[in-house]
């Protein structure tokens, strides 16, 4: 995965970054050494402290690149064009599938996964407030459009976009992934189109 393809991150630090993803990927978070890291990016031992003071440092700083280009994917996917249910699997596409489905196949993906939760957690759960809020702009815009009154069900924007992406987190906590996630994350989608489509005006 190259984290400076979009120019945002200085070359010699998304050197770094890339270079220890694909050994934290290859070898695991717990085997993996500065050296390797050094020797995977091509620069010195001395210039990878002048970067970063640990691994630990470094896989934050990877979760961050990662997820805070995931946030802008999805925000452009909800942009794009199509149906709002369209939009939306195309923002998860974007943001999360392609991103789970790199880690999944990485024989050490379960110990990056558990590592995000330990040493990341603060950046993940920055990212799943950001992606919430789109998501509930996204649905906001789509209510506007139809005239869909989800007060009127009991329902709201945020409410809609938080079972969303508390229904993906439990498919990921079940150990579902790949295909069968994808199908999930679509009938989620599908019920919050009932949703609204339930919530707009009763034609007479």
């Amino acid at each position: 995965m190259n984290l400076v393809a979009d120019g945002k991150v200085d070359p010699k630090r998304g050197r770094i970054l890339d270079g220890a993803m694909r050994v934290f990927l290859a070898y695991g978070f717990a085997r993996t050494t500065m050296d390797d890291i050094a020797r995977a990016a091509e620069v010195s031992r001395p210039m990878l402290y002048l970067q970063f003071r640990n691994k630990a440092d470094i896989f934050r700083a990877i979760g961050e690149a990662i997820l805070t280009r995931s946030l802008a994917n999805a925000r452009a996917g909800l942009k794009g064009s199509g149906t709002f249910g369209e939009r939306l699997m195309t923002a998860l596409d974007k943001a999360l599938f392609g991103l789970m489905e790199m880690i999944e196949k990485s024989a050490h993906g379960e110990e990056i996964l558990d590592l995000e939760n330990k040493i990341a957690a603060d950046i993940i759960a920055e990212w799943r407030q950001g992606l919430t809020e789109a998501v509930e702009h996204a649905v906001a815009e789509e209510a506007a459009r139809s005239g869909a009154d989800l007060e009127r069900l009991g329902l709201s924007p945020r409410a809609l976009a938080e079972i969303l992406l508390d229904g993906l987190e439990g498919m990921r906590m079940r150990g579902l992934c790949g295909k069968p996630a994808i199908e999930g994350a679509r009938k989620l989608i599908t019920l919050m189109e009932i949703a609204l489509a339930a919530a707009q005006p009763r034609r007479s």
